[in-house]
Protein backbone atom coordinates (compact mmCIF):
# COMPACT_ATOMS: atom_id res chain seq x y z
CA UNK A 1 0.00 0.00 0.00
CA UNK A 2 1.40 3.41 -0.94
CA UNK A 3 2.15 5.94 1.79
CA UNK A 4 -0.46 8.56 0.87
CA UNK A 5 1.36 11.79 1.88
CA UNK A 6 4.45 10.74 -0.10
CA UNK A 7 2.35 9.44 -2.99
CA UNK A 8 0.55 12.78 -3.19
CA UNK A 9 3.91 14.54 -3.18
CA UNK A 10 4.98 12.41 -6.16
CA UNK A 11 1.80 13.27 -8.06
CA UNK A 12 2.24 16.98 -7.28
CA UNK A 13 5.87 16.92 -8.43
CA UNK A 14 4.88 15.07 -11.60
CA UNK A 15 2.27 17.70 -12.45
CA UNK A 16 4.67 20.56 -11.64
CA UNK A 17 7.49 19.13 -13.75
CA UNK A 18 5.19 18.33 -16.68
CA UNK A 19 3.72 21.84 -16.68
CA UNK A 20 7.18 23.42 -16.36
CA UNK A 21 8.22 21.40 -19.43
CA UNK A 22 5.19 22.90 -21.22
CA UNK A 23 3.77 19.47 -22.05
CA UNK A 24 0.08 18.66 -22.14
CA UNK A 25 -1.02 15.33 -20.66
CA UNK A 26 -1.44 13.97 -24.20
CA UNK A 27 2.03 15.14 -25.28
CA UNK A 28 3.65 13.83 -22.14
CA UNK A 29 1.77 10.55 -22.47
CA UNK A 30 3.17 9.94 -25.94
CA UNK A 31 6.71 10.45 -24.60
CA UNK A 32 6.29 7.98 -21.72
CA UNK A 33 4.21 5.52 -23.76
CA UNK A 34 0.95 6.11 -21.87
CA UNK A 35 -2.29 7.67 -23.02
CA UNK A 36 -3.26 11.16 -21.96
CA UNK A 37 -6.12 9.76 -19.90
CA UNK A 38 -3.70 7.43 -18.09
CA UNK A 39 -1.43 10.37 -17.27
CA UNK A 40 -4.44 12.25 -15.92
CA UNK A 41 -5.45 9.24 -13.82
CA UNK A 42 -1.97 9.00 -12.30
CA UNK A 43 -1.82 12.72 -11.51
CA UNK A 44 -5.28 12.68 -9.91
CA UNK A 45 -4.58 9.56 -7.86
CA UNK A 46 -7.16 7.47 -9.72
CA UNK A 47 -4.42 5.13 -10.97
CA UNK A 48 -1.68 3.63 -8.77
CA UNK A 49 1.85 4.93 -9.19
CA UNK A 50 3.67 2.75 -11.69
CA UNK A 51 7.44 2.12 -11.58
CA UNK A 52 7.79 1.95 -15.37
CA UNK A 53 5.77 5.14 -15.77
CA UNK A 54 7.82 7.07 -13.18
CA UNK A 55 11.13 5.78 -14.53
CA UNK A 56 10.17 6.99 -18.00
CA UNK A 57 8.92 10.28 -16.53
CA UNK A 58 12.29 10.82 -14.84
CA UNK A 59 14.04 10.28 -18.19
CA UNK A 60 11.69 12.50 -20.20
CA UNK A 61 11.64 15.31 -17.64
CA UNK A 62 15.35 15.07 -16.75
CA UNK A 63 14.73 14.90 -13.02
CA UNK A 64 17.87 12.99 -12.11
CA UNK A 65 15.76 10.14 -10.73
CA UNK A 66 13.67 12.30 -8.37
CA UNK A 67 10.33 10.58 -8.94
CA UNK A 68 11.72 7.05 -8.55
CA UNK A 69 13.56 8.11 -5.38
CA UNK A 70 10.32 9.45 -3.97
CA UNK A 71 8.55 6.22 -4.94
CA UNK A 72 11.13 4.16 -3.04
CA UNK A 73 10.56 6.43 -0.03
CA UNK A 74 6.80 5.92 -0.33
CA UNK A 75 7.26 2.15 -0.49
CA UNK A 76 9.46 2.17 2.60
CA UNK A 77 7.08 4.46 4.48
CA UNK A 78 4.27 2.13 3.49
CA UNK A 79 5.88 -0.79 5.32
CA UNK A 80 4.28 -1.98 8.56
CA UNK A 81 5.55 -0.16 11.65
CA UNK A 82 7.19 -3.33 12.97
CA UNK A 83 9.32 -3.66 9.82
CA UNK A 84 10.66 -0.11 9.52
CA UNK A 85 13.26 -0.37 12.34
CA UNK A 86 14.69 -3.47 10.68
CA UNK A 87 14.86 -1.80 7.26
CA UNK A 88 16.82 1.05 8.82
CA UNK A 89 19.13 -1.35 10.66
CA UNK A 90 19.71 -3.26 7.43
CA UNK A 91 20.64 -0.09 5.55
CA UNK A 92 23.03 1.07 8.29
CA UNK A 93 24.62 -2.32 9.00
CA UNK A 94 28.33 -3.00 8.73
CA UNK A 95 27.74 -6.74 9.08
CA UNK A 96 24.71 -8.90 8.29
CA UNK A 97 24.29 -12.55 9.22
CA UNK A 98 21.32 -14.57 8.00
CA UNK A 99 20.21 -18.14 8.61
CA UNK A 100 17.38 -19.51 6.44
CA UNK A 101 16.26 -23.16 6.77
CA UNK A 102 13.59 -23.09 4.04
CA UNK A 103 14.17 -20.25 1.54
CA UNK A 104 16.89 -18.32 -0.25
CA UNK A 105 17.56 -15.18 1.86
CA UNK A 106 15.71 -12.16 0.51
CA UNK A 107 18.87 -10.13 -0.12
CA UNK A 108 20.13 -12.89 -2.46
CA UNK A 109 16.92 -13.75 -4.30
CA UNK A 110 16.67 -13.28 -8.05
CA UNK A 111 13.71 -11.30 -9.32
CA UNK A 112 12.05 -14.47 -10.67
CA UNK A 113 12.54 -16.40 -7.42
CA UNK A 114 11.30 -13.47 -5.33
CA UNK A 115 8.22 -13.04 -7.53
CA UNK A 116 7.42 -16.77 -7.35
CA UNK A 117 7.71 -16.77 -3.55
CA UNK A 118 5.60 -13.64 -3.10
CA UNK A 119 2.92 -15.04 -5.38
CA UNK A 120 2.56 -18.18 -3.26
CA UNK A 121 0.27 -15.95 -1.15
CA UNK A 122 -2.92 -16.17 -3.19
CA UNK A 123 -4.57 -13.53 -1.02
CA UNK A 124 -2.34 -10.79 -2.46
CA UNK A 125 -3.69 -8.58 -5.22
CA UNK A 126 -1.48 -8.15 -8.30
CA UNK A 127 -0.56 -4.58 -7.40
CA UNK A 128 0.42 -5.47 -3.83
CA UNK A 129 2.49 -8.44 -5.00
CA UNK A 130 4.42 -6.24 -7.42
CA UNK A 131 4.89 -3.57 -4.73
CA UNK A 132 6.37 -6.14 -2.36
CA UNK A 133 8.62 -7.41 -5.12
CA UNK A 134 9.87 -3.89 -5.84
CA UNK A 135 10.61 -3.29 -2.15
CA UNK A 136 12.51 -6.58 -1.88
CA UNK A 137 14.64 -5.82 -4.93
CA UNK A 138 15.30 -2.31 -3.66
CA UNK A 139 16.51 -3.73 -0.33
CA UNK A 140 19.15 -5.70 -2.21
CA UNK A 141 20.91 -2.47 -3.22
CA UNK A 142 22.41 -2.43 0.28
CA UNK A 143 24.86 -5.08 -0.96
CA UNK A 144 25.81 -3.11 -4.06
CA UNK A 145 26.81 0.23 -2.57
CA UNK A 146 30.25 1.80 -2.36
CA UNK A 147 30.76 0.52 1.19
CA UNK A 148 28.54 -2.58 1.50
CA UNK A 149 28.20 -4.59 4.70
CA UNK A 150 29.85 -7.96 5.12
CA UNK A 151 26.97 -10.38 4.46
CA UNK A 152 27.17 -14.01 5.52
CA UNK A 153 24.28 -16.36 4.78
CA UNK A 154 23.79 -19.93 5.98
CA UNK A 155 21.19 -22.03 4.15
CA UNK A 156 20.15 -25.68 4.10
CA UNK A 157 21.01 -27.90 1.13
CA UNK A 158 17.32 -28.80 0.78
CA UNK A 159 16.64 -25.15 -0.11
CA UNK A 160 18.85 -25.55 -3.18
CA UNK A 161 17.27 -28.82 -4.26
CA UNK A 162 13.62 -27.83 -3.84
CA UNK A 163 12.66 -27.77 -7.51
CA UNK A 164 10.21 -29.80 -9.55
CA UNK A 165 10.53 -29.81 -13.34
CA UNK A 166 8.47 -26.63 -13.74
CA UNK A 167 10.56 -24.85 -11.12
CA UNK A 168 13.97 -26.12 -12.21
CA UNK A 169 14.85 -23.36 -14.67
CA UNK A 170 14.06 -20.73 -12.07
CA UNK A 171 16.16 -22.54 -9.46
CA UNK A 172 19.08 -23.01 -11.86
CA UNK A 173 19.11 -19.25 -12.34
CA UNK A 174 18.82 -18.70 -8.59
CA UNK A 175 21.65 -21.06 -7.61
CA UNK A 176 23.86 -19.59 -10.34
CA UNK A 177 23.16 -16.19 -8.80
CA UNK A 178 24.27 -17.48 -5.38
CA UNK A 179 27.50 -18.76 -6.90
CA UNK A 180 28.14 -15.41 -8.60
CA UNK A 181 27.31 -13.49 -5.40
CA UNK A 182 29.78 -15.65 -3.49
CA UNK A 183 32.56 -14.41 -5.76
CA UNK A 184 32.32 -10.98 -4.13
CA UNK A 185 34.60 -10.56 -1.11
CA UNK A 186 31.85 -9.07 1.06
CA UNK A 187 29.34 -11.90 0.46
CA UNK A 188 29.65 -15.48 1.69
CA UNK A 189 27.10 -18.27 1.32
CA UNK A 190 27.55 -21.39 3.45
CA UNK A 191 25.46 -24.52 2.96
CA UNK A 192 24.51 -27.00 5.68
CA UNK A 193 24.62 -30.44 3.99
CA UNK A 194 21.49 -32.58 3.90
CA UNK A 195 23.20 -35.31 5.92
CA UNK A 196 23.52 -33.06 8.97
CA UNK A 197 20.95 -34.17 11.53
CA UNK A 198 18.73 -32.06 13.76
CA UNK A 199 20.25 -28.78 14.93
CA UNK A 200 19.05 -25.66 16.73
CA UNK A 201 18.68 -23.59 13.57
CA UNK A 202 15.77 -25.68 12.35
CA UNK A 203 13.53 -23.97 14.90
CA UNK A 204 13.35 -20.96 12.58
CA UNK A 205 15.09 -18.31 10.45
CA UNK A 206 16.79 -15.27 11.89
CA UNK A 207 18.96 -12.37 10.80
CA UNK A 208 21.47 -10.28 12.73
CA UNK A 209 22.74 -6.79 11.93
CA UNK A 210 25.78 -5.09 13.46
CA UNK A 211 25.70 -1.32 13.36
CA UNK A 212 28.50 1.23 13.29
CA UNK A 213 28.51 1.39 17.10
CA UNK A 214 29.35 -2.31 17.28
CA UNK A 215 25.96 -3.29 18.67
CA UNK A 216 23.84 -6.10 17.24
CA UNK A 217 20.10 -6.37 16.71
CA UNK A 218 18.13 -9.33 15.39
CA UNK A 219 15.10 -9.98 13.27
CA UNK A 220 12.77 -13.00 13.40
CA UNK A 221 10.32 -13.80 10.58
CA UNK A 222 7.01 -15.60 10.94
CA UNK A 223 3.85 -16.26 8.93
CA UNK A 224 2.23 -12.98 9.97
CA UNK A 225 5.23 -10.66 9.81
CA UNK A 226 8.35 -10.29 11.92
CA UNK A 227 9.85 -9.08 15.18
CA UNK A 228 12.88 -6.89 15.77
CA UNK A 229 15.01 -8.24 18.62
CA UNK A 230 16.99 -5.61 20.55
CA UNK A 231 17.12 -6.82 24.16
CA UNK A 232 20.69 -7.74 25.02
CA UNK A 233 19.85 -11.16 26.45
CA UNK A 234 17.79 -12.13 23.39
CA UNK A 235 20.41 -10.85 20.96
CA UNK A 236 23.02 -12.90 22.86
CA UNK A 237 20.92 -16.03 22.31
CA UNK A 238 20.71 -15.36 18.58
CA UNK A 239 24.45 -14.74 18.36
CA UNK A 240 25.04 -18.07 20.12
CA UNK A 241 22.66 -19.83 17.74
CA UNK A 242 24.43 -18.23 14.81
CA UNK A 243 27.69 -19.80 15.93
CA UNK A 244 25.91 -23.15 16.14
CA UNK A 245 24.43 -23.07 12.63
CA UNK A 246 27.61 -21.64 11.12
CA UNK A 247 29.61 -24.51 12.64
CA UNK A 248 27.32 -27.04 10.90
CA UNK A 249 27.86 -25.49 7.45
CA UNK A 250 30.46 -26.18 4.81
CA UNK A 251 33.27 -23.75 4.06
CA UNK A 252 32.75 -21.06 1.44
CA UNK A 253 34.67 -23.03 -1.20
CA UNK A 254 32.94 -26.32 -0.37
CA UNK A 255 29.56 -24.59 -0.49
CA UNK A 256 30.27 -23.20 -3.97
CA UNK A 257 31.27 -26.68 -5.15
CA UNK A 258 28.04 -28.13 -3.76
CA UNK A 259 25.98 -25.43 -5.46
CA UNK A 260 27.71 -26.17 -8.77
CA UNK A 261 26.96 -29.88 -8.32
CA UNK A 262 23.30 -29.11 -7.70
CA UNK A 263 23.00 -27.14 -10.96
CA UNK A 264 24.89 -29.81 -12.92
CA UNK A 265 22.58 -32.52 -11.55
CA UNK A 266 19.64 -30.85 -13.33
CA UNK A 267 21.26 -30.77 -16.77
Amino acid sequence: MENEPTAELIRAQLRRLRVRAELSQEEFGRLVHFSGSQVSAVELGHRPLDRFFLARADEVLGTGGLLMSLLKLAERDGQPSWFRPWLEAERQAQQLRCYQPSLIPGLLQTENYARAMIRTDDMLAEQEAERRLAVRLDRQTVLAGADPPKFVAVIEEIVLRRADENFRGLMSQQVAHLIEASSHPHIAVHVIPADVGLHIGLTGPFTLARGGDGGWIGYLENQLGGTVIDKDEHVAILLSRWESVRSEALSRRQSIELMKEVVESWS
